[in-house]
Parts: structure tokens; C-alpha cells; sequence
């Protein structure tokens, strides 16, 4: 079934807390992947619907899971830090 088979304001899918940890993190790489496509050719309703759902489950994963393995390049420090790298390797020596 599609996003557009249902009537507009209605649940589709598992409620996020009735998701087991690795469907849940199934579902929420799947609205990653599906994001750009359904920003660019969606449909209002289909736009609105993935957006709240992937905040629905979003804010699940973060209650289960609220310290998280981070990347150091994730952060603000590690992006000031590929940027004082890219200038250095830009600038003549």
C-alpha cells in the first residue's frame, strides 16, 4: 500500500514504541533514504506524513538510545577542524 492509498490524518505504520530496535532503525533508514525523492516529488500530504513520521520515530530512537556513539567530525569542533585543514592544504607553502 502506498502513502496515497490512505486517507489524509490517518497512522500508518507501527507506532514507533511498538518497533523493535532493529526495525526501528530499518524504518528510519529507509525514511533517510527516501527523503530527498518525497521532498522533491511528493505530494503536500506525502511531504507532511514523512516528515512526521520520521520525527516520530526519530524521537524514539533517541529515548532508547540517548548517549549514542558520536563522530568526532559530527560535531562543531570536528567541522572548525576540517576547516583549519582544508585552508591549510589550500593555502601555498
Amino acid at each position: 500500500m502506498r502513502m496515497s492509498d490512505f486517507p489524509p490524518g490517518t497512522q500508518q505504520g507501527i507506532a514507533a514504541g511498538d518497533l523493535m530496535g532493529d526495525r526501528l532503525l530499518h524504518e528510519l533508514e529507509q525514511l533517510h533514504r527516501t527523503r530527498h525523492e518525497t521532498f522533491l516529488y511528493g505530494s503536500d500530504d506525502a511531504l507532511r506524513r514523512h516528515t512526521e513520521r520520521t520525527s516520530e520515530l526519530e524521537a524514539e530512537y533517541v529515548r532508547r538510545f540517548p548517549i549514542r556513539m558520536v563522530t568526532a567530525g559530527r560535531t562543531r569542533a570536528g567541522a572548525r577542524a576540517r576547516e583549519v585543514a582544508a585552508r591549510s592544504e589550500a593555502s601555498p607553502h
